[in-house]
């Protein structure tokens, strides 16, 4: 069995009130080291995206972080990861972490890891790439995510081909059961 050669996650940038999403950030980190995928992420040593990096490293696994020069601070650039690249902005940010990755997951996070995860979903939409987005729907964080995708379909605004685009799973195992590749 293997998984994807890199796998970009998407997280807040911010902790959030449930320390529940805290470890499991923590456990995915491992997961993905283990699993010997190379981790893709925001570049931050704040919040959610810290511990997913601190997690992976710790377990010897290769990170690589993309940050705005603007946030260099506000996030805390990580200072131990495998690479750190540096960008003027976040439309870069987001290009270079869907360029460089094999695969997306998305754990809970506020309004960017939302927009990130619209864009990857509209470029699949637009046939950019056919990378797998995974939602990890913990406590049901994304289900009025789906309700809203479901609601611009009913309403004839985008292709019933759309909930095609992203699978939603209930946990960590779920996610890494769906990127596992055939062998």
């Amino acid at each position: 069995m293997s998984y994807p050669a890199s796998i970009c996650v998407f997280c807040g940038s911010s902790m959030g009130h449930d320390s529940d999403n805290r470890q499991a950030a923590h456990d995915l980190g491992i997961m993905i080291a283990e699993a010997g995928s190379h981790l893709i992420y925001g570049g931050g040593h704040v919040g959610l995206m810290g511990v997913i990096a601190d997690a992976a490293l710790a377990a010897g696994g290769k990170v690589t972080g993309i940050i705005p020069a603007h946030l260099r601070y506000a996030e805390d650039e990580h200072p131990g990861l495998t690479e750190l690249i540096e960008v003027e902005s976040m439309f870069v940010r987001k290009r270079l972490m869907i360029e460089r990755s094999d695969a997306f997951i998305a754990l809970p996070g506020g309004l960017g890891t939302i927009d990130e995860v619209l864009d990857v979903i509209t470029l699949a939409q637009l046939s950019q790439h056919a990378k797998p987005m995974i939602l990890i729907n913990l406590k049901d964080y994304w289900r009025p995510f789906g309700t809203l995708l479901d609601d611009v379909i009913d309403g004839g605004y985008a292709r019933e081909a759309v909930r095609e685009l992203y699978t939603l799973v209930p946990d960590l195992d779920g996610a890494m059961e769906a990127l596992k590749l055939q062998d």
